[in-house]
């Protein structure tokens, strides 16, 4: 029975994983003890890959959408029919009537990571949308604010710290979120082993709460509040020491002005946290030689997402724990990534462009995923007439999900590179399918841009896919079209030699860089790490690593910690970490208005589970097995002042819209907050997905109105959200 070591390809954890089949079947999934990253650890998500590879509804050829019915196709059949809807949408309407949505599943796939981007590229689109204007765009703003680089984001060095703040995380759902480590929520045990501590600091008593050494629970949306609190006693009391990065900040006295009016006892009743713990939470970090702040999802996604998100570092770097061991640092990944060789370009891109409906401006290129439904459905100039969606499910995962849904049937023509007939695809006009994870090879490369530790993985394919195409065939032939070739004339090798000088420009070198035969993502995948810091630089070091030296080290290879020093990585005008940003501090003003007003009675967040990831994992049954997991979270108080019992039917209702959900109450939740996770609401017609069809879930998106963003960087809000719950 042959085994195939792998990589996970689902997560930032990356675990590497050791695949037993026979035949065309996988038999058994476990953890890769000689793994050099992962040393075996695994998670549930991991374990079932091959389900996810065998799973009977996942689309395996071309199919093409006639009124209500559903044909498959040859490749050759649904390029022109691509052809057909596109040109006649462009010679119509013109080009701005097309745009491009790009989903999370994206960054985790070998092809689309690296191609994706040539659909709108080649096609000429400008305007596209993404997952990430839902759960990152603030901390990317802040990023390219204070760094230069929306994606040099400071990683906390959990490996090494002694006092680990984690603030609107959950390590024990997500395996880390824009941070790599294998393990993360074992760590914790090493943290208090070591001596050490961590905090926990959410409104729920999650699964890291429950592994910490204090819960702090907190009213969503008061991060900010909390953080301005800190920053103002370590004003106060002496505590400011920038210790590393001394001499490199610019405008730490504005942001200890900013900060003065947010005492402890100023903000402790609008946060839920009393002010003698947010002074000794400043002290606690001022103090602990080695100690760090982690600021993830919920801190993003919330009305004042931008500010917590500068604040986290903020403190890093005013308590002496940033550019430091045990505190946050800059990766040094092995693969040479965009952001590690950006050019210095000045202050972070907004508002070049603003939305046509709304007139919202434009962040790092994005605009709120929320404005995407209004684009389609209103008429005028400049209208939505076609999309294309890579890899995502909008339908679920956009807020005012429900005028979405309502939408995309209004489309001329919509096409989809997916491997699923789900809750979006549904509407498509064409279904391009690429190939499972277990049949392309793997090599991560944003994901290493989260880590402390430098490693390089490959992996081979462990299933042939025949002659089906790669989705990174799939992206250039269709980004082709959208640009005006006809789909019989298209020279995909062509398209690719192009497409990867391009990239190979963007890290500085030539067509130097291509001399090993490769096609697709293995020629960037060897160009890349060649061109990364232990790479063999084209000649330069004989030694130095390559694709094909990666492939004889099925284990992957490490070359250690590994942190990038601060002048490799700033790209500001001043050549400084730029600490306070008028783009943020401006949004000060927004956040006194709402202390300053009433608090609705009861607030929305949401969740995830360690057998989800997003909506794409609900079709498996090993993850879907066991009690359900879409319920809302109901304290206690709140449940007993609305006569609710867990099991109780209740709907919830905002201004956006209403759903229906089940009731589990529970102390873990707290007063005031109700809770119902993300990626929810399938069984709804014309979709194939019965596993996740038989626990559909209410789809939480539909209670998020489309104008609750975090201003400066134009992220949703979809914790904090106020909301009424009913009996049904």
């Amino acid at each position: 029975m042959p085994t195939h070591l792998r990589t996970c390809p689902l997560c930032e954890a990356m675990c590497g994983l050791e695949i037993e089949t026979e035949g065309e079947q996988v038999v058994r999934i476990r953890g890769d003890r000689d793994d050099v990253w992962s040393k075996g650890f695994l998670c549930p998500k991991g374990a079932s890959l091959g389900q996810l590879h065998h799973d009977p509804d996942r689309l395996r050829v071309p199919m093409v959408r006639e009124g209500d019915e559903w044909r498959e196709v040859g490749w050759d059949e649904a390029f022109t029919r691509c052809e057909e809807l596109l040109h006649g949408v462009v010679a119509e309407h013109g080009r701005d009537a097309v745009t491009v949505y790009l989903g999370n599943p994206n960054v985790h796939s070998y092809s689309l990571s690296r191609y994706s981007g040539a659909v709108p590229g080649l096609g000429g689109i400008s305007v596209t949308w993404s997952a990430g204007t839902v759960d990152q765009w603030p901390k990317n703003l802040v990023c390219a604010e204070l760094f230069g680089n929306p994606w040099s984001i400071p990683i906390p060095d959990v490996a090494n710290t002694d006092l680990l703040v984690v603030m609107g995380a959950n390590p024990q759902a997500s395996n880390g979120s824009l941070l790599s480590y294998p393990d993360l929520i074992g760590e914790l045990d090493r943290i208090r082993k070591r001596g050490g501590r961590t905090i926990v600091i959410d409104p729920r008593r999650t699964g890291t709460a429950e592994k910490a050494d204090e819960w702090l629970p907190i009213v969503p949306g008061t991060d900010a509040a909390l953080l301005l609190a800190v920053v103002s006693v370590l004003d106060e009391e002496g505590l400011v020491d920038l210790g590393p990065v001394t001499g490199r900040v610019q405008g730490v006295d504005a942001v200890l002005s900013a900060a003065r009016p947010f005492t402890p006892e100023a903000v402790a009743g609008w946060c839920g946290i009393d002010a003698p713990r947010i002074r000794t939470l400043a002290r606690e970090l001022a103090t602990t030689p080695r100690a760090v702040v982690y600021g993830r999802i919920g801190l993003c996604n919330q009305e004042f997402g931008s500010l917590a998100s500068w604040l986290v570092e903020v403190v890093n770097i005013l308590t002496g724990h940033f550019d430091t061991e045990g505190g946050a640092r800059f990766a040094r990944p092995a693969i040479a990534t965009i952001s590690s060789t950006a050019r210095r370009r000045g202050p972070a891109r907004r508002g070049r462009w603003t939305t046509r409906v709304r007139g919202v401006p434009e962040v790092l290129g994005q605009a709120p995923l929320s404005c995407l439904a209004e684009e389609i459905d209103t008429p005028g100039d400049g209208q939505v007439r076609a999309l294309i969606t890579i890899a995502g499910n909008p339908a679920l995962s956009a807020p005012d999900a429900g005028r979405l849904q309502a939408a995309l049937p209004m489309l001329d023509a919509m096409i989809s590179i997916d491997n699923a007939l789900n809750e979006t695809t549904r509407h498509a006009h064409v279904i391009l399918p690429g190939l499972s994870f277990l049949e392309q090879a793997h090599c991560d490369e944003a994901l290493w841009g989260f880590a402390l530790r430098a490693v390089a993985r490959w992996s081979p394919p462990v299933f042939e896919p025949g002659d089906r195409p790669e989705e990174w065939e799939i992206a250039l032939r269709l980004g082709a079209i959208l640009g005006g070739a006809r789909a019989d004339e298209i020279d995909v090798e062509a398209l690719d030699d192009m497409w990867f000088l391009a990239r190979a420009a963007r890290h500085g070198l030539t067509e130097d860089a291509d001399d090993r035969g490769l096609r697709g993502p293995d020629r960037i995948v060897d160009m890349t790490l060649r061109a990364g810091p232990f790479g063999e630089r084209f000649g330069e070091d004989p030694d130095g690593v390559t694709l094909a030296m990666l492939a004889d080290h099925p284990h992957g290879i490490d070359f250690g910690p590994s942190s990038a020093p601060l002048d490799d990585v700033l790209r500001t005008t001043s050549g400084d970490i730029e600490l306070a940003p008028e783009s943020i501090l401006s949004d000060l003003d927004r956040l006194r208005d709402r202390m300053a007003a009433p608090r609705p009675p009861l607030v929305l967040i949401g969740r995830r589970h360690v057998r989800s990831n997003n909506s794409w994992m609900h079709n498996i049954p090993a993850l879907m097995r066991g009690r359900d997991r879409s319920t809302l979270l109901v304290h206690p108080d709140d449940a007993a002042s609305r006569g609710l019992s867990t099991g109780d039917s209740v709907r919830l209702t905002t201004s956006a819209g209403s759903v229906l959900a089940v009731a589990e109450v529970s102390d873990e939740i707290c007063v005031g907050v109700v809770s119902l996770p993300h990626g929810f609401g399938h069984g709804q017609p014309g979709t194939r997905a019965a596993v996740a069809d038989e626990r559909p879930g209410p789809n939480t998106n539909e209670l998020i109105p489309p104008d609750a963003l975090d201003v400066p960087s134009g992220n949703a809000a979809v914790n904090g959200v106020p909301v009424e719950l009913t009996p049904a």
